[in-house]
């Protein structure tokens, strides 16, 4: 069985479906504490087991930080953050920003992570280990 979650940027030009293999009662988001996080005020969702799926009417903003291995992506009209994505082994992963999601109020208190203590090599391994499957679809 499996739960899936609807979510939209503030203006509902980026629409987000994350699919999870359990409710989302069972989850916390992560807050990670590098600068650029908390001043884009984002916590981030996935389970490796599930699936996330981007769908955008309008090119989003596309912008890497720390190590540049992902790529945070912004709804370039109401400028929210949306969701983060990397390459990783050839695999699109990615993360929701749980803000965006329609049934976040529904998330376990958020659990805070060390981001930027990581290397390159130990944030795609985190990654791995935690960001779903993601398909992304934006006009060219």
């Amino acid at each position: 069985m499996s739960f899936k979650y609807h979510g939209t940027c503030h203006c509902n030009q980026v629409e987000l479906l994350l699919t999870l293999p359990s409710a989302i009662e069972q989850y916390a988001a992560r807050a990670c504490d590098c600068d650029f996080c908390s001043d884009n005020n984002t916590m981030f969702l996935s389970d490796k087991r599930g699936e996330l799926s981007i769908t955008s009417t309008i090119s989003l903003g596309h912008a890497k930080q720390g190590s540049g291995q992902a790529e945070f992506l912004r709804c370039v009209n109401c400028e929210q953050v949306v969701a983060v994505v990397a390459n990783v082994e050839g695999h699109l992963l990615g993360a929701i920003n749980s803000e965006c999601l329609h049934d976040s109020e529904k998330l376990q208190r958020p659990k805070l992570i060390n981001g930027p203590e990581l290397n390159a090599k130990q944030k795609r391994e985190r990654w791995k280990g935690l960001w779903s499957p993601t398909t992304l679809s934006e006009p060219d």
